[in-house]
């Protein structure tokens, strides 16, 4: 009798991502247009109403005279002009293609499948995409009151972490770890452990208490932080980031880095727009007066609003047929107010807010007004 052969299973008839690739959801980012195409009010992205330095959109123009070019690979100017505007060290500086650029060389630099890596519950997304795209597994760590708890964290803690990603401010959450806390956190976690402490929404916070990471990861030898030009500087559509860390791990993220993974537009114009203080504090003095505005006039609705110190807010929807998140997304878009839902989050009944202009502001809540019934 003749044995069927068994199917060589370690074949396919096309090729196939390595193991945990599937498994990664698609980052979805918020949307940019209405429901009936229109784009009037956007305030999905966390983007700034004040639009982007003169001085930037100036500088792009010069280097739109010489496409041809390579950029600088090592972006030297630009990491010059950010360490002379926040007193560091340029050699311990390391700029990409947006600060996800930055947070995904790590994962790739230092985690490895068996590692596992540990954000908050309501991180950013970004963090557990990073993780797995690095064959590790990703460590959630619940919150408290949406903040970050820095005893769940300790607690998660085993001989196979690798890495912690803390976004101070959080997104979407738009609340923050006071610097004693994230100094706790620190202490606890073994040294071999790196802590990445993201702030792409620090320049935002108006907190005695606060701080961007800059300290730690000036003094010890496990602390890396991000920023982005993304939000205040009005810079998302270039994606520029940087980090700043320890000399040692910014060597091994330059052994990884693409080449030239920050265009020359990118370059100048991050250049620019960190030199022009004036635009940075315009864009503060907006947020300072709209963000405390909304969330009192949203809670005068009778929502709740989670405390932010970012150029967001988080808007809680009651749990009632027709008066949910849901709904009331659905309702802003058929008027062109686009918000973002963060169902994705695990936050299904909230949507969130970014600071706009004021007419964006006030629309907004008129709309609202209108779908709670109490225009």
């Amino acid at each position: 009798m003749t044995k069927l052969k068994e199917p060589d299973v370690t074949k396919s008839d096309r090729p196939l991502p390595k193991a945990g690739v599937l498994d990664i959801a698609a980052y979805v980012p918020g949307k940019s247009k209405g429901t009936h195409g229109q784009t009037l009010h956007k305030l999905s992205s966390n983007e700034t109403p004040l639009g982007t330095s003169s001085a930037a959109k100036a500088a792009i123009e010069t280097v739109a005279q010489n496409l041809e070019l390579y950029p600088d690979g090592a972006a030297n100017e630009l990491r010059d002009a950010i360490a002379e505007t926040y007193g560091l060290h340029p050699d311990r500086i390391i700029c990409g293609a947006g600060s996800d650029e930055i947070l995904s060389f790590l994962a790739y630099a230092y985690l490895s499948p068996g590692d596992e890596a540990i954000y908050s519950e309501h991180g950013f997304l970004i963090y557990d995409i990073a993780i797995r795209a690095a064959g590790a597994t990703p460590v959630v760590a619940p919150e408290t009151g949406l903040k970050t708890d820095v005893d769940a964290i300790l607690a998660r803690v085993t001989d196979k972490t690798k890495m912690v990603f803390i976004a101070n401010p959080n997104n979407p959450t738009g609340t923050y770890l006071p610097f004693e806390e994230v100094k706790r956190l620190h202490e606890g976690l073994p040294a071999h452990v790196l802590l990445v402490l993201d702030a792409a929404y620090g320049e935002y916070v108006r907190k005695n208490d606060y701080e961007s990471g800059i300290e730690l990861a000036a003094t010890t030898q496990n602390v890396v932080m991000t920023r982005t030009f993304s939000k205040i500087y009005g810079l998302a559509n270039l994606r520029i980031g940087w980090g700043f860390g320890p000399a040692h791990i910014i060597d091994a993220l330059n052994r990884i880095r693409g080449p030239f993974n920050v265009s020359g537009m990118a370059i100048a114009a991050g250049i620019a727009a960190v030199k022009d203080r004036e635009f940075v504090t315009r864009a503060v003095e907006h947020n300072d007066a709209w963000l405390p505005w909304l969330t009192g006039e949203l809670e005068r609705l009778g929502l709740q609003v989670t405390p932010s110190v970012g150029n967001f807010i988080l808007v809680h929807f009651p749990d009632e047929d027709g008066k949910r998140a849901v709904d009331a997304d659905a309702y802003l878009l058929e008027r062109g107010c686009v918000l973002r839902q963060v169902g994705n989050y695990g936050l299904p009944n909230a949507l969130r807010m970014t600071v706009g202009s004021e007419q964006a502001n006030r629309t907004v809540l008129q709309h609202l007004k209108e779908f709670l019934g109490q225009a």
